[in-house]
């Protein structure tokens, strides 16, 4: 094959007893049911062949050696599928393969082969058959529940179903055909080298996985069982209904009970509730109730699910699993979300609960369910003999804000004493750093979270500005002093919106601060972008750019992407606090990649990373300051970013 590159596309149908969606692709194929039914393949883009290897054909021999001949680039859409499965059998190097899905998801369109073929307007044939999902249930799953009429068989094998067999095969070759496709589009606009690394990286610590404690995990879906039991009873003999949870019977009861109506039972009308409601039968069922639904087992019975042979969690990150901004998504356990852990005796609740002591847990932490969502995080752990290094980037979007905006009071605050929520108090009421009082501290945090992206008093209540017992009506003044102290930032979003409507009217590309703002198109492929250059080369792209009216009359960016609550292919509007926020966002998490890559390069095991915080499993707890060094090291493509980290050595995972 001399120096040239050859470029072949795959696509995979398999079978296995292990649910896919619930215990994620490495249980999956490390079951021993697993098998690979149907492969299909083009090569350099030409008539795809398939081989059924369920009817006993066998991959020919130069396909087998090509998987790992690095001068063959493997493509897949959901490439790390492909990869994982096909080297259980045959060994083809990850650093060999491309992902389609990760390249439409650079190019900001959805994941799912379907939907990037409705975003693209890809003609019908050439998007996946809508028979897809019930040609996989029959063939790629066993049978739920067996009957009579087909001898009680726990599976259907191609000779039971031969029509629909043979269109199962057309269907992964139309797959073959969709990928390459959309492959051929986007190849115009390269996702950059450094990306791909990172993509194999990603890889790599979701192979690796997380240790997990599974006698906690047990011992706590055990305790869950007893005390939910227990209190269901005591619900029912309080107030005699049939079934306590049931939203509406207990909506009626209690309405009763108390004498005036209430609404609903969403966690704040409980909490609420349970503070007016003097002692008696309708507060004891609203504590109940509040118990019941405090409990987050679903986690634990998921890492159970997730779990393979010797006791690993894997597949918990998604790489550019956050549209646009590149940001991971968490995937199987949610660890982007997990409850915080507040209690101070986590290693002796733990121990209680892996030896299920049901009564000591009552006595010492009165609130069990609570204690069990408590201890999610710490059913992460290291394997005997090491430990977890817990790192994270302290404040790391309000560096990236005030090195991106060149803001100099904020860039000094970080690199000296770091305090940036007194600091913020400071320059917004002109009092000195060392008289900032705890309630003016409060004012400068509710401000640092809520307002550098262009919100206003709104985004001060969403923050919890009222809880911390702000009035509403001095939020407006606290958002005008924080806009004073920060002109800088406020330019920004000002220069960016400008420079996003620039680009759109002229079709020029703009620069501010060393983002380049952009307009791409290719006509030949349809496809059409408003681009955003960050300082490392990486790009944030916008689906097919217009301007046109916002909810407030303003000429505004608008564009196609997936809608945050529905995920439904839809127009969205921005403006220049989220363009500031995208970028910030994107810039931050590129940092973070910088110190995965930095970490592997130097040796270390990184289990899990979660937004701005990374978890390395090591033999050596003194290497923790090493790993800190590395983070606050500085940035090639970001002169001048001051970066530090904290961090702490634990045998399980949980926050400081």
């Amino acid at each position: 094959m001399g120096n040239l590159t050859w470029h072949l596309s795959i696509d995979i149908e398999t079978y296995s007893d292990i649910d896919l969606k619930k215990a994620g692709l490495y249980r999956y194929v490390q079951s021993p049911a697993f098998q690979i039914l149907l492969f299909a393949y083009s090569w350099d883009g030409g008539p795809v062949q398939i081989v059924d290897l369920a009817q006993g054909e066998i991959i020919p021999q130069q396909v087998i050696q090509a998987l790992s001949d690095p001068q063959v680039v493997k493509h897949a859409y959901n490439a790390a599928f492909e990869w994982y499965c096909l080297n259980k059998f045959w060994p083809s190097p990850i650093e060999q393969w491309r992902c389609t899905m990760v390249h439409g998801l650079y190019c900001g369109f959805p994941a799912g082969l379907g939907k990037v073929g409705e975003a693209m307007g890809l003609p019908q044939d050439k998007r996946k058959m809508g028979v897809g999902g019930s040609l996989i249930r029959t063939f790629c799953i066993p049978i739920k529940k067996p009957a009579k009429t087909t001898g009680y068989r726990i599976r259907t094998f191609p000779h039971h179903e031969p029509e629909k067999w043979q269109l199962f095969k057309d269907y992964c070759v139309g797959d073959v055909v969709a990928e390459m496709e959309i492959l051929r589009r986007l190849s115009v606009f390269p996702v950059p080298e450094a990306e791909w690394q990172l993509w194999q990286l990603d890889q790599r610590i979701n192979a690796r996985g997380i240790a997990c404690d599974l006698q906690l995990v047990e011992g706590a879906l055990a305790v869950d069982q007893q005390i939910t039991a227990e209190l269901m009873t005591e619900a029912i003999q309080i107030s005699g209904l049939a079934n306590p949870k049931s939203v509406q019977q207990l909506r009626k009861w209690l309405t009763e009970e108390i004498g005036e109506e209430v609404e609903d039972l969403q966690k704040e009308t409980v909490s609420d509730l349970i503070k007016t409601v003097e002692e008696g039968k309708a507060k004891r069922v609203l504590e109940i109730r509040r118990e019941l639904s405090k409990t987050s087992t679903k986690k634990y019975a998921a890492m159970q699910t997730v779990a393979c042979e010797d006791g690993r969690v894997r597949g918990l990150l998604q790489f550019y699993g956050a549209n646009r901004t590149g940001r991971w998504a968490g995937r199987l356990v949610q660890v982007h979300n997990l409850p915080k852990n507040k209690m101070a005796t986590l290693e002796y609740a733990r121990q209680l609960v892996r030896d299920r002591q049901i009564d000591m847990l009552k006595f010492v932490y009165g609130n069990v369910p609570d204690a069990l969502s408590q201890l999610i995080r710490t059913a992460f752990v290291a394997t005997t003999g090491k430990k977890l290094l817990v790192t994270d980037f302290s404040a790391i979007e309000a560096r990236v804000i005030a090195w991106l905006a060149g803001e100099q009071w904020r860039l000094d605050v970080f690199a000296t004493h770091g305090k940036i929520y007194e600091a913020s108090a400071s320059q917004m009421f002109g009092v000195p750093l060392e008289e900032i009082t705890k309630d003016l501290r409060q004012k400068g945090k509710v401000s640092e979270l809520a307002l550098g992206y262009q919100g206003a008093a709104g985004a001060l209540i969403n923050m919890g500005a009222l809880d911390m017992g702000l009035a509403e009506e001095e939020l407006p003044e606290i958002v005008t002093r924080w806009r004073n102290a920060n002109r800088r930032i406020v330019d920004l979003w000002y220069a960016f919106e400008a420079a996003a409507l620039e680009v759109m009217q002229s079709g020029q590309s703009v620069g501010v601060r060393g983002i380049i703002f952009a307009r791409e198109s290719h006509h030949g492929n349809g496809l059409d972008f408003f681009t955003v250059q960050l300082p490392n080369g990486r790009k944030l792209y916008y689906v097919e750019p217009r301007l046109a009216q916002n909810d407030f009359g303003k000429q505004a960016l608008h564009y196609m992407g997936p809608d945050q609550k529905t995920g439904k292919w839809t127009l969205i509007s921005t403006y220049g606090g989220k363009l500031v926020e995208n970028i910030v966002q994107a810039i931050a998490r590129d940092c973070l990649a910088v110190t995965l890559v930095r970490a592997e390069q130097a040796g270390y095991e990184t289990v899990l990373h979660v937004h701005d915080e990374l978890g390395i499993e090591s033999d050596r707890p003194e290497d923790l300051d090493k790993v800190l060094e590395l983070m606050a090291e500085p940035i090639p493509w970001a002169p001048g970013l001051p970066l530090s980290a904290a961090g702490f050595v634990t045998p399980f995972y949980m926050k400081d």
